[in-house]
């Protein structure tokens, strides 16, 4: 279109839009576009994290390489740890406070021993996931992939961790006369429950995490009283002998409190089944499903904040 203009001029004015006035989303729609970073499907998101499983895989390993570059010892720390920590609790709970009530020393060490390993396995899970988004920002910002990889990848290693220390819970185990038998291949499903549910709580806590990041410094406190809670250097069912039922029973419930008594029933010979709550593989199992399904849908939905402001 054109008119002349008062000096004599042709002006030639623009030809209106088709799409002009079309609300954005229309817009969006008609030309196939999407907003840059969005959060896709959960099935989508799923079939994305699958896809860079290889990935997932190479990341924890990598980490758990670089853990302990720096000293001389190297990945004799994975196990000199945890070990450490055991003797210094039975030195405190096992000698001065006399913790191993209506446990003899035989089966109280090793008790201890697998205690400290296996609640060690989900507090540096949750540890790792508190710091997986806020801690490796400059991956999250340069690259496009799901997030959720990061705090997954951060569980699989202190996995393999765990798989690495648990040579010394077997030498420990055989060396206080609880042999290899059947009931060690109990293990194998402890831990594939105990990953799931360190898994999704990690998911949790990354997403907390990476909002609020003053999360990873009150952490170490809500983990140390977990811990004392969760009947690392005592039997729960000894030590409240007399108790209330109710209490008891909340306490055993504790999803920290059952994958160790599964581990410590599963490999040591003088820790019965007497000292595990009723319906102990359906509460695993459903801490395990729960934990792991609700912290992953909880981590996806903010997928398309990690790494913005």
């Amino acid at each position: 279109m054109s008119h002349t203009t008062h000096d004599g001029g042709v002006a030639v004015s623009a030809i209106p839009s088709p799409d002009e006035g079309l609300p954005a989303a229309e817009l969006a729609a008609k030309y196939g576009l999407a907003v840059s970073g969005a959060r896709p499907s959960l099935s989508e998101y799923v079939r994305q994290l699958w896809g860079r499983r290889h990935f997932v895989l190479a990341f924890s390993q990598a980490k758990l390489t670089a853990q302990y570059s720096q000293a001389k010892l190297g990945q004799l720390w994975q196990v000199a740890t945890p070990l450490l920590n055991a003797g210094v609790y039975y030195f405190i709970f096992g000698v001065i406070l006399h913790a191993s009530r209506g446990l003899s020393q035989d089966v109280y060490i090793p008790f201890l021993v697998t205690g400290v390993f296996v609640f060690t396995f989900t507090q540096s899970s949750v540890m790792s996931g508190v710091r997986a988004i806020s801690g490796n920002l400059g991956l999250v910002r340069a690259l496009h992939f799901p997030r959720a990889s990061l705090p997954i990848s951060f569980s699989l290693q202190q996995l393999q961790q765990l798989l690495f220390s648990m040579i010394v819970m077997f030498v420990v185990a055989i060396g206080f006369g609880s042999y290899p038998s059947l009931a060690w291949l109990l293990i194998l499903p402890v831990l594939v429950l105990q990953f799931l549910f360190n898994t999704g709580l990690a998911l949790i806590v990354a997403r907390m995490g990476a909002k609020t990041p003053d999360l990873a410094q009150l952490m170490p406190f809500i983990l140390r009283t977990w811990m004392y809670t969760s009947g690392v250097m005592f039997s729960i069912n000894k030590i409240m002998e007399g108790r209330s039922e109710i209490a008891v029973r909340l306490l055993q419930v504790n999803p920290a409190a059952i994958y160790m008594d599964l581990m410590r029933y599963a490999l040591i010979d003088g820790y019965g089944a007497s000292n595990l709550p009723p319906h102990v593989w359906a509460i695993a199992l459903f801490w395990a499903v729960v934990v792991f399904a609700g912290g992953f849908v909880y981590f996806w939905k903010a997928e398309e904040r990690y790494g913005r402001g």
